[in-house]
């Protein structure tokens, strides 16, 4: 994948998580886009609140990446590289 593809993909994804972004705020949390690897793989960060937070597996699986998905049915899945895991 061209560096330009990878800088497409990474902003669909980043504007699909406009959604979910509100409500990660309230607890103090945040996420934010790393990569997507060549086999369509989101890498993501988890910011504030978010990254210690029991329940970021719970979200990534019932909101984070039903959210990508939802707007980028491409992607295969999402990952966290930093957080409880």
């Amino acid at each position: 994948m061209s560096d330009n593809e990878r800088k497409e993909w990474i902003n669909r994804v980043d504007t699909a998580l406009e959604d979910i972004r509100p409500h990660l705020a309230v607890d103090g949390g945040n996420i934010e886009v790393m990569d997507v690897t060549d086999e369509l793989l989101v890498e993501v960060k988890w910011l504030g609140n978010c990254e210690m937070c029991s329940m970021s597996t719970m979200t990534m699986k019932a909101g984070v990446e039903q959210a990508i998905k939802s707007r980028v049915p491409e992607i295969n899945g999402v990952v966290a590289v930093n957080g409880v895991q």
